[in-house]
């Protein structure tokens, strides 16, 4: 909502018709001095100034202008808003990305697999603003890139920051699952859970991906697993990210999903196929949907300020009144 927290300033425009009212009284009147210009015994000097009269109109416009905004700008213009403020936690997600060639595939609504999956994740996030998310990567290795936070601006960078061959070129899922496992165990939210983004198997890593099931089904670690993409002859072409080398041609997209299934089955969860974007998106709103609680919150006004925007349209309504005086009109200003 727009407002103005110090409204009384507003008076000061009362000068304006005050000024008018004094040079009506003639107490501003400049100094002149009247002059006849004719030739002899000819026809006296015709001014013909209507185009300086309509630029002398303008310029005194442009500084009226300037002199109300300069006045808006004193009574502290401010746009205020409400935003919602959690005051208990909510459910607290990893995603678990996998960044292997494969997931550079373009058959995801002629995107590649990894891009549609961090828009997906991108647009969740901005979605359920109670939780805290989290990224964990994996290739041949996995790491976290950022455990569970609230901060959408940190969460959206580092997601942006997955990127084809970060990690290698295998897909160790067992490292992913129990990377994201271990960054949730210190976790105090009331809900935890993973949802793993691959569409391969498991031939990576020092972890099988069944002692990470245990370790999130011992810890109450519910974990969906998504596998992205479509099966067959698909197109696909990046640059690896650690080596700089660029990659093109096809890939046969065959992976195996009742390994995945089998995953998400352990850890009671659930195993969801998307081959669009829009599956993807709804299959991640489902998985939310389904571990949503309950959560405490307030709402806080916050307000922004806005008087240096008219102050700054004020300097350039000052500035084209002193061009239009000085350079167009050539008066002393």
């Amino acid at each position: 909502m727009f407002d103005f927290q110090n409204p009384a300033a507003f008076l000061l425009l009362l000068l304006i018709p005050l000024l008018y009212f004094l040079r009506w009284l003639k107490v501003f009147s400049r100094i002149s001095f009247p002059a006849v210009l004719s030739d002899w015994n000819g026809k006296s000097f015709e001014w013909k100034g209507n185009g300086r009269k309509i630029f002398a109109i303008i310029a005194r416009i442009f500084a009226l202008s300037s002199f109300v905004l300069v006045v808006c700008a004193f009574a502290s213009p401010v746009i205020s808003k409400q935003e919602k403020v959690f005051t208990s936690l909510g459910a607290d997600i990893v995603f678990v990305l996998d960044t292997s060639p494969s997931m550079a595939a373009k058959d995801v609504d002629n995107n590649t697999r990894i891009n549609a999956a961090k828009e997906s994740i991108k647009a969740i996030a901005g979605e359920n603003k109670g939780f805290r998310y989290g990224i964990v990567v994996f290739g041949s290795e996995a790491s976290v890139l950022i455990p569970p936070t609230n901060d959408e601006v940190i969460f959206s960078q580092r997601l942006n920051d997955c990127q084809i061959g970060l990690l290698g070129d295998g897909s160790a899922i067992g490292d992913g699952l129990s990377t994201a496992v271990c960054h949730l165990l210190s976790s105090s939210a009331p809900k935890k859970y993973i949802i793993l983004l691959t569409d391969g198997e498991n031939n990576a890593g020092t972890i099988h991906p069944n002692t990470a099931v245990s370790l999130a089904k011992d810890n109450d670690i519910a974990i969906y697993v998504v596998g992205i993409g479509t099966k067959g002859t698909v197109p696909i072409e990046y640059t690896n990210v650690a080596t700089g080398k660029q990659y093109m041609g096809y890939l046969d997209s065959n992976f195996n999903s009742e390994s995945l299934k089998n995953i998400a089955t352990e850890a009671k969860g659930r195993y969801f196929e998307a081959r669009t974007i829009q599956e993807l998106n709804n299959t991640l709103k489902l998985v939310t949907k389904n571990e949503v609680i309950v959560q405490n919150f307030t709402y806080k006004i916050i307000t922004e300020l806005y008087y240096d925007k008219f102050l700054f349209f004020a300097l350039i309504f000052i500035v084209a009144a002193w061009f239009i005086k000085r350079i167009i009109l050539g008066e002393i200003v």
